[in-house]
């Protein structure tokens, strides 16, 4: 059996759910940090029978929206003195600024380097999308 300790502080990105927890370890470009990071996967779970956890050693600067991006499922742990002091459930971001690009490629998101892509979220059962707040296009995200 394999046995990975707690961490003492920083972040455990719980209730992945599986084959996310790679996704979320690139876009959060956790290979450049210069500390302790373990990706688990395929963990066993009562809730969701396997999942992915990803524990960050003394570091807490991660990106909220980018999570609620792959999996509103993910609860975010605060580990302080090798306690949870924080446990907050990730939901779908209502705004995203600079996370994606504009499929409209006249959009000045598209065309100017300094324009910053800025997006609301778009009611839809179906599909996570986004309506661009420079030009109203509807651009989907996708992994």
């Amino acid at each position: 059996m394999l046995k990975v300790t707690g961490i003492t502080q920083g972040i455990v990105i719980d209730h992945i759910k599986t084959g996310n927890g790679l996704k979320i370890f690139n876009k959060l470009r956790l290979d450049k940090l210069d500390t302790t990071v373990v990706l688990l996967m395929n963990v066993d779970s009562k809730a969701l029978g396997r999942k992915d956890i990803i524990k960050i050693q003394d570091y807490t600067d991660i990106n909220i929206d980018i999570l609620g991006l792959i999996d509103q499922n993910a609860t975010i742990n605060i580990i302080k003195n090798s306690k949870i002091i924080s446990k907050t459930k990730v939901e779908i971001p209502k705004k995203v600024k600079g996370l994606f690009q504009c499929r409209n490629p006249r959009c000045i998101t598209t065309i100017d380097d300094y324009a910053i892509s800025e997006f609301t979220l778009v009611p839809n059962e179906d599909k996570l999308q986004y309506r661009c707040n420079y030009c109203e296009e509807i651009t989907e995200y996708k992994l």
